[in-house]
């Protein structure tokens, strides 16, 4: 059973999958957002070639929980992905994941453009754990 986990965000899209096991995440890449559209076409063959039994998406939240701008356009996001997969699509929150992220890149030393290129693949995996450990898989 693999999970897919996915940090969606304007500009970049980080995707990470689980192991078979459901044990531990590893990242797949960054996506450049450019369109709905694009986007949809880079995610297929992703999902195709994983196959998730289910995909999350970091839900943006504020501090205090509530659910802005973002939040809509990460259902609208999933509003999309349905198009395309058939599984269950779930939700967790995302905050302070890419702070996260930042601090494991400045543990490994990770800088310029290298740093910007996995910072959103790297926060998809916290994604895919952080809901992988509340879900006791």
């Amino acid at each position: 059973m693999r999970i897919m986990g996915i940090d969606y965000g304007d500009a970049r899209v980080g995707v990470a999958v689980s192991d078979l096991l459901g044990i531990t995440a590893q990242g797949v890449g960054t996506i450049r957002n450019k369109g709905s559209k694009q986007l949809m076409a880079e995610l297929i063959p992703i999902i195709d070639e994983y196959a998730p039994e289910t995909i999350v998406i970091g839900l943006p939240r504020n501090m205090d929980g509530s659910e802005g701008f973002r939040a809509e356009a990460t259902y609208k996001f999933a509003d999309r992905l349905r198009e395309i997969y058939d599984g269950d699509i779930e939700f967790t929150d995302e905050r302070l994941t890419t702070v996260g992220a930042a601090r494991y890149l400045n543990m490994t030393d990770t800088r310029g453009k290298k740093r910007k290129g996995v910072i959103d693949t790297v926060s998809a995996c916290i994604i895919l754990e952080n809901y992988m450990r509340k879900k006791n898989i």
